[in-house]
């Protein structure tokens, strides 16, 4: 009888912790987690491998102020699923969407990227890291724009 109950209670346990919170794979997921996926996908021979539809994406000459977006799009050309883990602008004005859900063999998926050129006159080029469980460990590509300088209003008196 109590070992009925106690096998209940941790079955009852165990769901409401399963079911309390919807999360996507890549949320689940630690940095311990990746290198060891990555060690047991070396060994198995089975790696993801990804391949971007674009290096650079060059917004060409916009007003500054303005936020752009492109979208990049990537591919699995690996064996195993394709698990982004973390992606990061190498400034705040530079923010990725990648997908959350794992990149299977042979699937597309894009990554939304979006510009803010607001204080940043001149040319820029900012670039985009993405942790992954390939065998780098991290993927990159780039943005470029021409910010055309704001112009300044004069105050008269």
């Amino acid at each position: 009888m109590i070992r009925k109950s106690v096998g209940l209670f941790s079955l009852s346990l165990m769901m409401l912790t399963v079911a309390c919170k919807k999360e996507s794979a890549a949320d689940k997921i630690t940095e311990a987690d990746m290198k060891a996926i990555q060690t047991e996908n070396a060994i198995a021979g089975k790696l993801a491998k990804v391949q971007f539809d674009k290096e650079v994406h060059d917004f060409g000459t916009i007003a500054e102020g303005a936020i752009v977006e492109t979208e990049f799009m990537v591919t699995n050309i690996g064996d195993s699923d394709l698990i982004i883990f973390e992606a990061k602008g190498s400034c705040g004005c530079t923010v990725p969407q990648p997908p959350k859900e794992p990149i299977k063999p042979g699937d597309s998926a894009p990554i939304k990227v979006s510009f803010d050129s607001k204080g940043k006159p001149g040319e820029q080029e900012k670039s985009v890291t993405l942790k992954t469980n390939t065998v780098n460990g991290h993927e990159m590509f780039k943005i470029k724009a021409n910010v055309t300088p704001a112009e300044k209003t004069a105050i008269t008196k």
